[in-house]
């Protein structure tokens, strides 16, 4: 047996298979017709269609045939707009990298979570941590909060029902009345800010991105302590700024 096909799943493989010839000939296939054409019994394509349905992947018609569901509308919006986002931060954040000479980076909200989705980054001696698909505390970081701060106080007591929050650092704010607060401020303001609250020695700002599916994504740029000194009014700034292109790209 191949690596490849090693931990392969059979299921997944035939429902791939549905979904294809779905794709190319929507509302024209009964089940009788897909056992035939894919070579799959009845039994078993009568299992998968129904959970395919259920799952809202197909759809049946009139007559009893089968098409694509809406669940692939949403994941292909979804995708369509992740991936636009993900490509226009990397052309107008670079800019804004060569600008601070630090790194930028693009993050969604998931929750009570932020997870990274693209990273521009400087030439450095000190490297972040942080990578795409890394979540890390929404609280605890300025992209998260800058997010944070465009919801409405009931999102936010749903994604936050304890008053204790976890630390990541002895500055992370660790209950929930005081990250309300600064999230109140950040709302007036237009941008975050983490103080060593994710990582010791860097400090952050943050902008929120605006259009698309709400305020759930951000722009960041993190830096050393001595750099934040020097730079702290022009990184508020240019974050600021690069939000603001890319929200009037996503309007």
């Amino acid at each position: 047996m191949s690596e490849e096909r090693k931990y392969w799943v059979p299921a997944l493989e035939k429902a791939d298979k549905v979904l294809a010839v779905l794709a190319s000939e929507p509302a024209s296939l009964k089940l009788i017709d897909l056992s035939r054409r894919l070579e799959i019994n009845k039994s078993s394509m009568f299992s998968l269609l129904n959970t395919m349905e259920a799952l809202q992947w197909v759809k049946r018609g009139t007559g009893d045939t089968y098409s694509l569901g809406h669940a692939f509308a949403a994941y292909g919006s979804s995708y369509v707009k992740h991936y636009d986002l993900n490509q226009s931060f990397h052309e107008e954040a670079a800019s804004a990298r060569d600008r601070l000479q630090e790194t930028v980076q693009l993050a969604k909200l998931e929750g009570n979570q932020v997870r990274y989705l693209g990273k521009v980054e400087a030439i450095s001696p000190v490297r972040l941590q942080s990578e795409p698909g890394m979540l890390l505390p929404a609280h605890a970081t300025a992209l998260g909060k800058a997010m944070l701060a465009q919801l409405s106080e009931e999102e936010l007591l749903k994604l936050y029902p304890e008053a204790e929050l976890a630390k990541l650092t002895p500055l992370t704010i660790d209950n929930r009345e005081a990250l309300f607060r600064q999230l109140r401020m950040i709302r007036e303001q237009g941008y975050a800010e983490d103080d060593q609250e994710s990582v010791m020695g860097f400090r952050c700002a943050a902008a929120a991105i605006h259009g698309g599916e709400g305020h759930t994504a951000a722009v960041s740029c993190s830096m050393l302590l001595h750099q934040w000194e020097v730079k702290a009014g022009e990184a508020r700034a240019e974050m600021i700024a690069l939000a603001r292109r890319l929200s009037a790209q996503r309007s």
